[in-house]
């Protein structure tokens, strides 16, 4: 039975691993140039497609759409400055032999009246066809963008920029009805007086639900730089512990707060605290007016944040359907062990010796252990003193799709466990309220299972034996192969099947068996 279970959780999103296989090669040192109203940027991914590393990601803000309404044409600083961003960025694409390089231009190209003669400059000056994009193209690239991080996404996806703003309904791992209006900050900024501007915004944003067709939704995804400073701001007025953008959520209550704040604070230094540049702080009293209004329209029950956007739906449109159907949490823990473990493959061992304790815990969890396992000996190489912080460190601090913030506890705590027994005095404490006390308890039982796990990371699973937890009976009951297994059960091994036990609340249990 619990052999059908292994093999049923092993087809589908964790089947046998792609992320070295020829449609996933294929997507390495994929580039995109992004040309919005606001900032021009260069993202070059690498890595395990299905959840991509970023070898090089630099920003301009240029400000191409300042001054848009009023003049029709683009800011003439901001074209210069975009230019000599391409100039460069076209060449640090050659030097990193990039395979793929596409370059998007957003609202304010395709609205300024001088947009075309832009796009020509650019072909004669850097040599990149500049790809000019419509609203509903923009507001499905970046729904896409956010279902290569959370491929489960249920909602609404809403995209600001400088110069316009884009809607995506998200359901059933694909991007439903999109929909844009002229609501960027930059393009708002022209309209005198905050109730001209509040009428602008609540037309705009009427019109466009009217579109959609649908009246609420329960959750939406915030993707855009104005809307991430939010959330800083948010994370700095409520203390919040783990400085991580993505998957950061907020309800309405909490956003009422924030804007409340940010209009009582000075701006500047909001910016100096949240680490954001003056340059995008300026916009985010008016990016905050529109969040306002879309909220109270879409009547959300949960606000979420993506780092993902319009960058990653380019390279997820590139993604065959069996790439995209892949969890993107496991595809990049089976690169990072394929890597820098010591023993590439014995992660799935692992997982096999220890599924026996937790075979009754929700799916989404033993994900979680699954993708503990894979990673539980890539950071062998960090001095011992620091390898336990240096795990928890890069569990929370990973750039990991598909992942809530205490699920990144969660794991960070486990593979604390893996090399340290106590807790106490590590960077957990700082975010342990972001885990509650049974999740806590049960994170440090897959730490040291694994721990105890690892004592048996021979290439042949069958030395390892076999785990069966009677709950019950209070036993933690260990059937050990005479001969060589029971030979590697020596001192060290027992006392982590001890201290294992304990964690359980159990007694431990040796039973050799004749193979």
């Amino acid at each position: 039975m619990m052999e059908d279970t292994l093999e049923a959780e092993e087809s589908g999103p964790f089947g046998a691993p792609l992320f070295d296989g020829p449609q996933a090669r294929a997507l390495r040192r994929v580039g995109v140039i992004d040309v919005g109203s606001n900032s021009v940027r260069l993202v070059v991914f690498d890595g395990a497609a299905r959840s991509p590393a970023y070898f090089y990601n630099e920003k301009i803000l240029c400000g191409l759409g300042a001054g848009l309404s009023e003049s029709g044409r683009l800011n003439p600083e901001g074209r210069v400055r975009a230019l000599a961003a391409l100039k460069r960025f076209a060449i640090l694409a050659r030097g990193m032999e990039v395979n793929s390089l596409t370059a998007v231009a957003t609202a304010a190209v395709r609205e300024a009246e001088d947009g075309q003669a832009f796009e020509s400059e650019v072909k004669s000056e850097t040599g990149l066809k500049l790809w000019v994009i419509d609203g509903k193209e923009e507001a499905r690239l970046s729904g896409q963008g956010v279902l290569l991080g959370w491929p489960e996404a249920e909602g609404l996806m809403c995209d600001i920029g400088g110069s316009s703003m884009e809607l995506a309904e998200l359901k059933g791992g694909s991007v439903g009805a999109t929909v844009s209006g002229k609501l960027g900050p930059l393009k708002l900024q022209g309209i005198k007086g905050k109730g001209a501007r509040r009428s602008e915004i609540d037309a705009g944003i009427a019109a466009m639900a009217k579109q959609l067709g649908q009246e609420r939704y329960d959750k939406i995804y915030l993707v855009g730089g104005s809307w991430r400073a939010i959330a800083r701001v948010d994370m700095e007025r409520r203390n919040y512990p783990l400085h991580v953008l993505h998957e950061y959520k907020m309800t309405p209550k909490d956003l009422r707060a924030t804007l409340d704040f940010i209009a009582s604070e000075d701006i500047s230094d909001l910016g100096k605290r949240t680490g954001t540049s003056s340059a995008r702080m300026s916009l985010v009293p008016i990016a905050g007016e529109v969040l306002d209004r879309v909220v109270k329209t879409f009547r959300p029950k949960e606000i979420a944040i993506s780092s993902y956007g319009i960058r990653e739906g380019l390279l997820y449109e590139q993604m065959p359907d069996v790439l995209r159907a892949r969890d993107p949490l496991i595809e990049s823990c089976r690169a990072s062990e394929a890597a820098y473990a010591r023993l590439p493959g014995f992660g799935r061992i692992l997982y096999r010796f220890l599924h026996p304790l937790f075979a009754r815990v929700p799916d989404r969890r033993r994900r979680l252990i699954r993708a503990c396992c894979l990673l539980h000996d890539v950071s062998w190489r960090a001095h011992p003193d620091y390898r336990a912080e240096i795990c928890f460190d890069n569990a929370t601090r990973a750039n990991l799709g598909g992942l809530t913030h205490s699920e990144r506890v969660y794991m960070g705590l486990a593979l604390l466990h893996r090399y340290r027994n106590k807790r106490e005095g590590t960077p957990f404490e700082a975010l342990a309220p972001l885990l509650g006390e049974a999740d806590t308890n049960q994170a440090e039982v897959v730490g040291k299972a694994m721990r105890f796990g690892a004592m048996f990371s021979a290439q042949d699973p069958a030395l390892m034996g076999g785990l069966k937890l009677y709950p019950k009976k209070g036993i933690l009951q260990l059937s050990l192969p005479k001969g060589d297994g029971e030979a590697l059960f020596g001192e060290v091994a027992e006392a982590r099947f001890k201290s294992l036990a304990s964690s359980l609340g159990v007694e431990g249990r040796v039973r050799v068996i004749k193979r």
